[in-house]
């Protein structure tokens, strides 16, 4: 920790008590009575513990008052009722504390050079925007919050302020909590997570209104809503009664769309809500107005968590083959392709095309069923193929130029002789970077990027944005996840979770699940000798490869498999 020194403890009188209030069997929410502004603690996690904070006292220094303000951002019920008495009159009027939370690890005040100004010096762990959208800030990142004071009635009171609250990350970590809300792919077929941080008591309305202002910035142009854009909520609450949430929407805006658009409308909250145990359904309304929502069997419901076959492609005595069942067989309807010493296999999920590189990781080879092999492009080094569900298949490596470029190249159906249709894309984002490995979501619109510079790891998503024929264009600048290693090669595991590791030949390697929606790894059990991995439909179905054969995880364990495949991958 640089620059900040630990807050000193203070009297037991102003300490924050902490009431965990244990609602089993009965943590359900009131589902009928009056309808209007809510509080927000009517729609969402009744299982959230309630902060009451300490009210200003009197006597209170301008550092003490400064300092607990901030501590008071904790309680959020009656709109911050208490925070807001460290504020004077005007500034209790004007301060929007929902706009911006301030996740610190330590924190203290610092006098600024003005008179009656102050600097509440943070080590931010996260920045949460008003729309629940967290980005990770490095250790030993420090914000200043300018902060004016001055006195009413002769105690000092905090008159100007910046919007938004400042929260210790041990107390974020209890009243906040992750939340999917979720997005569809162009075409309307895939569901796509984009996951979000809110307050637990204050998740129902909050969901909707991040959705209704769209996807993350790394999800931005690569998924789609069907909510159009200008729509709002028409009053200031989501209310649950008799376990319909009803969405009032602004008329002009709800009543232009078709009735496939209001219907993908309804699947898109009724996903997004699925968290929430007092929702059972949606109801979008009108300014007021109930709105009918018809199905005439047009748009079926997008597929959540997409799944991948449970077959997986590896090499085996220079051959491609299939590993499944622990048993392998010969890949069907391929032609040999020994000599040029395939590694590092994948295979579409919806074809039988399948891709490969040779050994030393410089040439990217595709196969289609009765065609030889074909040499897409080849590079001083390349990562992994992988496939998306459009058949284009990724990798990555540095350009002629020395720059780092994704590749990406579509030989379904492509007769032999003929040209595959390519794509070289350079974001400014990897400039400089070493790409370790390139991973395709399993619904097609992410991918898992992780690269290396100056020693330096990072796990990164993106998303591919695509022109209106899907052929890919950009990579949008992405969202970190937070690992305790360097990882060389990651799997997606689900569509919020990837596994991870470093492999290495002579000693234990532990592999890390990361998800989207935890800010702390999960380490899995350690194992000698781990090279690569693979992972198919959800935590117990990862696999591990070492020189004693194929390993899968078993528990808190790792089971023997078969020996002999290697580098096996799941198709995708």
């Amino acid at each position: 920790m640089t620059g900040l020194a630990p807050r000193r403890a203070e009297p037991v009188t102003l300490l924050l008590v902490l009431l965990v209030v244990l609602l089993a069997g009965c943590a359900r929410i009131p589902t009928s009575g009056p309808v209007g502004k809510s509080s927000e603690g009517s729609a969402g996690n009744l299982s959230a513990p309630v902060f009451l904070p300490a009210a200003p006292q009197a006597g209170a220094s301008p550092e003490t008052i400064i300092d607990y303000f901030y501590r008071a951002g904790s309680g959020y019920e009656d709109d911050y009722a208490v925070a807001r008495q460290y504020l004077t009159q005007a500034s209790s009027v004007s301060w929007k504390p929902d706009q911006r939370a301030l996740v610190y690890r330590e924190a203290r005040v610092v006098a600024a050079e003005a008179e009656n100004v102050y600097n509440y010096e943070l080590d931010v762990a996260y920045t949460v925007d008003a729309d629940g959208i967290a980005t990770q800030s490095p250790e030993g990142t420090v914000e200043k919050i300018p902060v004016t004071v001055t006195q009413v009635d002769g105690e000092w009171r905090i008159s100007a302020l910046p919007d938004g609250t400042a929260i210790a990350e041990e107390t974020f970590k209890v009243i906040y909590g992750a939340y999917p809300i979720y997005f569809y792919d162009p075409s309307f077929t895939y569901a796509v997570p984009d996951v979000r941080w809110f307050i637990k008591n204050k998740t129902v309305k909050a969901m909707t209104s991040a959705l209704l202002a769209g996807p993350a910035p790394y999800l931005r142009g690569a998924v789609v809503s069907a909510f159009p854009s200008g729509i709002q909520l028409a009053r200031e609450s989501v209310p649950v009664v008799s376990g319909a949430a009803q969405v009032d929407l602004t008329a002009k805006e709800l009543t232009e769309t078709s009735p496939e658009d209001r219907l993908r409308m309804q699947m898109q909250l009724t996903l997004t809500f699925r968290s929430q145990p007092d929702v059972v359904n949606v109801e979008l309304r009108a300014n007021q107005d109930l709105v009918r929502v018809e199905d005439n069997g047009s748009v079926l419901p997008p597929v959540l968590d997409k799944s991948v076959p449970p077959r997986q492609i590896a090499v085996s005595g220079n051959e491609l083959v299939r590993y499944e069942n622990n048993r392998v067989s010969p890949l069907p309807d391929m032609q040999p392709v020994s000599s040029l010493k395939p590694r590092f296999p994948a295979e579409s999920q919806v074809s039988q095309t399948a891709a490969f590189l040779n050994d030393s990781r410089t040439t990217l080879y595709s196969i289609n069923p009765g065609q030889p092999a074909r040499a897409l492009t080849t590079r001083s080094t390349l990562t992994r193929p992988s496939f998306s569900l459009d058949e284009w298949v990724w990798s990555a490596g540095p350009g002629a130029q020395g720059r780092t470029e994704v590749v990406a190249f579509r030989p379904t159906g492509v007769a032999e002789g003929a040209n595959v249709p390519s794509v070289t894309l350079a974001p400014a984002w990897l400039a400089g970077r070493t790409v370790k490995d390139f991973r395709i979501s399993r619904e097609g619109v992410r991918a898992l990027v992780i690269s290396e510079q100056n020693g330096k790891t990072r796990v990164q998503v993106t998303g591919i944005i695509r022109a209106g024929d899907g052929t890919p264009r950009e990579l949008t600048p992405p969202v970190t996840l937070v690992t305790d290693s360097d990882p060389d090669q990651g799997v997606w595991v689900s569509d919020t979770t990837v596994a991870v590791m470093k492999g290495a030949a002579a000693a234990n390697v532990t592999p890390e699940l990361l998800s989207l929606t935890s800010g702390q790894p999960q380490q899995l059990a350690p194992w000698p000798g781990l090279a690569s991995l693979s992972a198919g439909n959800g935590a117990e179905e990862i696999y591990a490869q070492s020189a004693e054969g194929v390993f899968q995880r078993l528990g808190n364990g790792w089971s023997p498999q078969i020996k002999g495949p290697i580098d096996l991958s799941f198709p995708g």
